[in-house]
């Protein structure tokens, strides 16, 4: 009980001290990313150690797509033809992927972006983080 309350108070410490998503770092969102692991609403962590498809997105003047890719053995990857639209909404301090596709429309606000680490959380209150995935070498 008490390791709950102690997490659940560092979280709350780490989430009010984060910093606020600008839009000078949206233009970190485009390119591929892996799924590190994610947070379920009731604290705990589900770790994914190895991904087959990867989450590419391209951004451009708060507009954008996101795709799924798989890695090639050349460190290429490979995308469908599948994609979701999505707008970026910036607004009281907050920062939104707003996805629209032909059967459904939702939103994930991202906790926070960097070049390396993404976050995101959406509307089940699952946290999302993300990481740039390591390319195959064949040397």
């Amino acid at each position: 009980m008490k390791t709950k309350i102690v997490f659940a108070l560092v979280f709350l410490f780490l989430v009010s001290c984060q910093k606020e998503v600008k839009e000078t770092d949206i233009q970190n969102l485009s390119g591929y990313w892996e799924i590190e692991h994610v947070i379920l609403p009731d604290g705990e962590t589900k770790e994914y150690k190895a991904n087959e498809t990867f989450d590419f997105f391209e951004v451009n003047d708060k507009k954008g797509i996101r795709k799924k890719g798989i890695q090639q053995y050349d460190g290429t990857f490979l995308t469908n033809d599948v994609s979701e639209d999505f707008t970026i909404e910036l607004k009281d301090g907050s920062c939104s992927i707003n996805y629209k596709t032909d059967y459904s429309q939702w939103k994930e606000e991202i906790i926070s972006i960097s070049k390396e680490k993404l976050i995101v959380k959406n509307k089940n209150d699952l946290e999302y983080h993300y990481k740039r995935p390591v390319l195959f070498d064949n040397n």
